[in-house]
């Protein structure tokens, strides 16, 4: 993986962010504008993005390469949880807020910022790895991350929360997520013969997200004031230990065992971006407080522009 190349991508990811706050200013983009983009992100563009890699015609990976990627992600995972447990303590950070540093160090972007980067950097045939990771994490997020986020609120509100949105989480995971990464998948192996005006449109539709992403998040940036977003120290901390630290020793831990550099790289990048807006989304869902969380997500945005290209350096 080229420095250079990363570094580029992030300046371009950060200038149509800038962009993006740029039109919120001007009253181009308002915040029901952005949660329009955001469905339409989720449920169209990456979707299709993702969808499209399938159908490259260059060489596939083997089904025993992908079911190692599968192993290694989940094990990815596991010490993701097994750090989101530690770093609250390492930390010192009041028991009320350890379920937001929790879902920080879990939960990384990778559709909104993961998935255009990515293809970016690596070529859209990493992105039936990035698909496997998107599974991966919708699972959890509907599962290990709800239950997380009703204990937090049954806590702040002294009682048992109202669970009634999240009832059906189980169902929850069949979503455009996880039907998208199964779908790619599919593709994938199946190797069926496409006809053009659908793989064109698919085509078409996915080539929107990263502009469409970079948007909702400049909306995002613009909506909360400088000191909100850089006077917390502790926060700094987190991110040399989230976005630096445990994504090179994860390289280094996995490195002897994994010879295929694709799966080895796209596990690197979706450690390495920042923090996932999804956490925030059903924290706002069950009535939980989102103040760390929102400002997790907007520092570990904004230093991703240093410290996905740290990363890289280790690849």
């Amino acid at each position: 993986m080229s420095i250079e190349v990363v570094l580029q991508q992030m300046i371009i990811i950060f200038i149509l962010i800038g962009i993006g706050m740029l039109l919120f200013q001007k009253e181009m983009l308002s915040e029901m504008t952005s949660k329009q983009i955001s469905g339409l992100i989720v449920n169209v563009t990456n979707p299709a993005l993702l969808i499209c890699s399938a159908f490259d015609d260059g060489p596939k990976v083997s089904i025993q390469e992908l079911a190692l990627s599968l192993g290694i992600y989940a094990a990815i995972y596991a010490i993701l949880i097994a750090f989101s447990f530690l770093i609250p303590y390492i930390l010192r950070v009041p028991n009320r807020y350890h379920y937001a540093y929790r879902m920080l160090t879990i939960f990384g972007n990778t559709g909104f910022i993961g998935i255009p980067l990515a293809s970016a950097v690596l070529g859209t045939e990493s992105l039936i790895f990035v698909s496997i990771f998107n599974l991966l994490f919708n699972i959890l997020i509907y599962t290990f991350g709800i239950s997380t986020l009703q204990k937090a609120a049954a806590k702040q509100s002294d009682s048992d929360c109202d669970t009634s949105a999240t009832s059906s989480r189980w169902q929850k995971i069949i979503n455009a997520g996880t039907v998208s990464a199964v779908a790619t998948i599919v593709f994938y192996l199946g190797n069926f013969d496409v006809p053009v005006i659908i793989t064109s449109t698919m085509s078409y539709i996915g080539r929107a997200t990263t502009l469409l992403s970079m948007l909702v998040l400049g909306v995002s940036v613009a909506q909360m004031a400088p000191k909100e977003i850089f006077s917390h120290p502790r926060l700094y901390v987190f991110t040399l230990l989230r976005q630096i630290l445990i994504p090179i020793g994860c390289i280094l831990l996995v490195r002897p065992f994994v010879h295929n550099t694709l799966i080895l790289n796209t596990m690197a990048l979706m450690l390495a971006v920042p923090a996932a807006n999804m956490p925030l989304m059903l924290s706002k869902q069950l009535n939980v407080e989102t103040d760390t969380i929102s400002q997790g997500i907007i520092l570990t945005t904004i230093l991703s522009l240093v410290t996905i290209p740290v990363v890289s350096l280790f690849l």
